[in-house]
């Protein structure tokens, strides 16, 4: 299997419009974050994780030509409104794209593309094959799949196991049963969005003390802020196990 990091920022990420600090003017390419999402790949399968507003240009980077489906973690608009541009791999494949999302995300993307769900639409508009999903196993073809119940504040977002490999973003509190679902991963990837106390969101040290409970192989840090720093810098100051992820790294296993 192979993961792509597609994003690894923010929409408090960078640029930021007017930003001047270190990150914001980095030459540093790992400090030019997209908004979170990676790319799941089997020899047979492509899922990517959330499609936030830069999908088309996270596609048109990756050169994919292939996309069996879009597998959702929650409903905020970072991680689905670029859902539109799936029209292009409706025009490849010829078919509509299958879309794994929980009911309430479904009621979510209902009514930011209302037109593509309308009694009268019209040629051109994504066509989208709806699939409810909720905290119990499934595959994507010939994926694997096992949903890990997390909290962004009092919002529920679902986080993603692959085998050997966990995915959670926008978490700042995962219960102890859900945790068990994580534990004897190899790979984990952990959001961690800034060093200061936020409210639906693991600080860097909240990060650090569930890495340290769950005891992966490796862990890589995602939904990075610019306050979080600049990646080399954050890089230097981590435990062994442990680093920041950046777009375009790849994993396989």
């Amino acid at each position: 299997m192979l993961i792509t990091f597609l994003g690894t920022g923010t929409s408090q990420g960078v640029p930021m419009i007017g930003c001047e600090c270190a990150v914001c003017t980095s030459g540093d390419p790992k400090d030019k974050r997209l908004r979170s999402s990676i790319l799941v790949q089997s020899g047979q399968t492509n899922v990517v994780v959330d499609a936030g507003p830069d999908f088309r240009q996270q596609m048109l980077r990756q050169a994919l030509k292939k996309l069996d489906a879009v597998l959702f973690t929650h409903e905020h608009k970072d991680h689905i409104a670029g859902l539109d541009d799936v029209r292009a791999f409706n025009y490849l494949s010829g078919s509509g794209m299958d879309v794994f999302a929980t009911v309430k995300v479904q009621e979510a993307l209902r009514r930011e593309f209302f037109y593509v769900f309308s009694n009268h639409t019209y040629p051109g508009i994504p066509k989208l094959n709806l699939k409810t999903i909720d905290n119990k196993p499934f595959s994507i073809g010939d994926i694997p799949v096992l949903p890990i119940e997390v909290k962004h504040m009092q919002l529920p977002v679902l986080g993603f196991r692959f085998n050997e490999f966990t995915y959670i973003t926008d978490a700042n509190y995962i219960d102890e049963a859900e945790k068990e679902k994580i534990k004897g991963t190899r790979y984990l990837v952990l959001n961690a969005l800034r060093k200061e106390k936020h409210p639906s969101h693991f600080t860097l040290n909240e990060a650090l003390a569930l890495i340290e409970e769950i005891r992966p192989e490796k862990t890589w840090l995602t939904h990075l802020s610019h306050q979080m720093g600049k990646h080399a810098d954050v890089n230097s100051q981590l435990p062994k196990g442990v680093e920041c992820a950046f777009d375009g790294l790849q994993i396989e296993f």
